[in-house]
């Protein structure tokens, strides 16, 4: 739950998912690998060559040179690779289509990795889009695939490229074909208006969701990243909404009596898990999606709220002020064996599970100053990411290797929020691009 939510609580008691036709060649055996070890944080990224998806002329050519722009946009803004520039490059993309490389000219101007593809239409309306990646310091082609699409979807066939090349090259699954949702802020702090938003990992194809005429909070998407839950004041009753993403349709989840809020789809997307305030007092429940019947799961006089399962859905991780200040919580997931988590010092707030199951994000506030950090679910190795006025709402990428989260600075009237993006070891901390203000988002599973 975000700071702007439990003050609240404590002072009342795309349109349209891209359709993709996909046709994967089998990659042929690869006798060398690059490694990176990405656990202990990267000291020198690794120089990779991308070169211009060939495409001969015309749109194809054009699309070719965008995707290769994104392909490196995409890598370098993980921190691990370093897309060299261009015009090093002692070896055309034609030269490449039609025969080996030249590795002795590749290793000359550093490169230890190198991509070449290619653009062409493929009939009906189609394009293919190949790609090849070769490990130039030992002289190996490593692998290479095939995709089939419109061609409106060459921003997304980048992406897909750039997680291949990835996975390929770290042993890690990527997360750029992915998207965020998040709320758009504007307006004067007295009167701000917050919009449900959705965008590419990268900031592009931004759309708004909701028109701004109530207050929307906590977006979340669903396992298949075709829906999102969320919060919204409409009729300026606080409750839980599900949209759907490629129709459009909304609609409040649940006959709860109560306020309810937080929540938060189940690893399964049969469930989602949410608080609801009631008579002063807020507890967890659970909603089945399919037979709509309603589980209490916490019963204390205390706050409990912002629940997260964790990856295989047996666990729940949530905020509590039960023992008389802000700390997290672990409970089995039908709300038995509930035990504390965080110790330290300060407020520990918006915890959320990292995909990969082995680390759980927070936010914590101390004093004047807030926190993004991570501990692992046995109450271990608690370090801090980011420090700053105010970040909160950390979010994870599908591969739990890196997190987004909100920031905030003061201005001249008012204050500013930006969103951030930052690897697990705390580096390589980014600022991603949006039309507006933006604060909690949320990172959606590699979409189908």
């Amino acid at each position: 739950m975000t700071t702007t939510t439990r003050r609240f609580l404590r002072l009342a008691g795309l349109a349209g998912a891209v359709m993709l036709a996909l046709g994967v060649a089998a990659p042929q055996t690869a006798r060398a690998e690059l490694r990176i070890d990405i656990t202990k944080g990267v000291v020198e990224p690794l120089p990779i060559a991308i070169t211009t998806f060939h495409g001969g002329a015309g749109r194809d050519a054009q699309v070719g040179a965008d995707i290769a722009k994104v392909v490196s946009a995409d890598l370098e803004r993980s921190g691990l690779f370093k897309p060299l520039n261009p015009q090093s490059f002692l070896q055309t993309p034609q030269q490449l289509q039609s025969g080996e490389p030249r590795y002795a000219d590749w290793r000359t101007i550093g490169a230890q990795a190198l991509v070449a593809g290619g653009v062409q239409g493929a009939g009906s309306g189609q394009m293919k889009v190949d790609f090849r990646l070769w490990d130039v310091t030992a002289g190996q082609y490593m692998s290479g695939l095939s995709y089939s699409a419109s061609p409106d979807s060459w921003r997304r066939i980048a992406h897909i490229v750039a997680d291949a090349i990835y996975k390929r090259l770290t042993g890690e699954d990527g997360y750029f074909d992915t998207r965020i949702v998040y709320v758009a802020e504007s307006g004067p702090a007295t009167n701000r208006v917050k919009r449900l938003a959705i965008m590419d990992q990268d900031g592009e194809n931004h759309q708004f969701l909701s028109d701004g005429k109530t207050l929307v909070l906590t977006p979340r998407f669903s396992p298949t990243a075709q829906e999102i839950t969320y919060m919204s004041y409409f009729n300026k009753k606080p409750r839980v909404y599900v949209f759907n993403i490629d129709s459009g349709r909304q609609e409040v989840l649940g006959d709860f009596p109560g306020m309810t809020f937080a929540p938060r789809f189940s690893p399964d997307g049969k469930r989602v898990v949410m608080s609801m305030a009631q008579n002063g007092n807020t507890d967890i429940f659970t909603l089945d999606l399919g037979t709509r019947r309603q589980t209490q799961l916490t019963d204390s006089p205390g706050i409990d709220t912002a629940p997260s399962y964790s990856p295989d859905g047996s666990k729940i991780v949530f905020e509590s002020d039960r023992g008389g200040s802000q700390q997290l919580y672990i409970m089995n997931a039908d709300g038995s064996g509930v035990r504390r988590l965080s110790f330290g010092n300060g407020r520990y707030g918006t915890p959320v599970w990292s995909p990969r199951g082995d680390l759980i994000a927070f936010t914590r506030q101390q004093g004047s100053g807030f926190a993004v950090g991570v501990i692992r679910p046995d109450g271990t190795g608690e370090r801090i990411l980011t420090e700053a006025y105010h970040v909160e709402g950390p979010t994870w990428a599908p591969n739990g290797r890196v997190l987004m989260f909100f920031k905030e600075t003061p201005t001249g009237g008012g204050r500013s929020a930006k969103l951030y993006s930052i690897d697990v070891g705390g580096f390589n901390e980014r600022r991603v691009s949006t039309p507006l203000d933006a604060s909690d988002p949320a990172w959606s599973p590699l979409i189908p």
